[in-house]
């Protein structure tokens, strides 16, 4: 049976989502890729964007206007799904051009022999 939930996965994954807000709110765009997985089957589905692939995922990140992302993190819920898999969901709070705005965002993370990875990404807004 999986064990969910193990404290010492949910601690470590959360520890890392925590460096991946720091990376994007920074724009730390090594970070961001070594915490993704570099592969063609990643998936990140954005605001406006569909991306397929580490390649797609890397170009959108470096060509992004405005780099540097201010949001404010709640409800960070984390649950692991034996000690390879687990999931990481949130809301934000942002101001996008002088209005503030909601949103929500969902990663799956997977631990391979190199480390855990996120493997799919999804970041939506609410609506106005």
């Amino acid at each position: 049976m999986t064990t969910i939930n193990d404290l010492a996965v949910v601690a470590e994954v959360t520890n890392l989502y925590l460096q991946y807000e720091a990376a994007l709110c920074n724009n730390y765009l090594e970070a961001m890729d070594n915490l993704f997985w570099d592969a063609p089957e990643v998936v990140r589905f954005g605001l406006a964007e569909n991306l397929y692939g580490s390649e797609e995922i890397r170009n959108f990140r470096a060509s992004r206007p405005n780099p540097k992302i201010e949001r404010e993190i709640s409800n960070l819920k984390v649950v692991a799904f034996g000690n390879d898999t687990a999931t990481v969901n949130l809301e934000f709070r942002r101001i996008i051009n002088g209005v503030e705005r909601f949103g929500r965002q969902s990663q799956t993370w997977y631990k391979f022999p190199q480390g855990w990875k996120v493997v799919s990404a999804h970041v939506s807004l609410l609506p106005v």
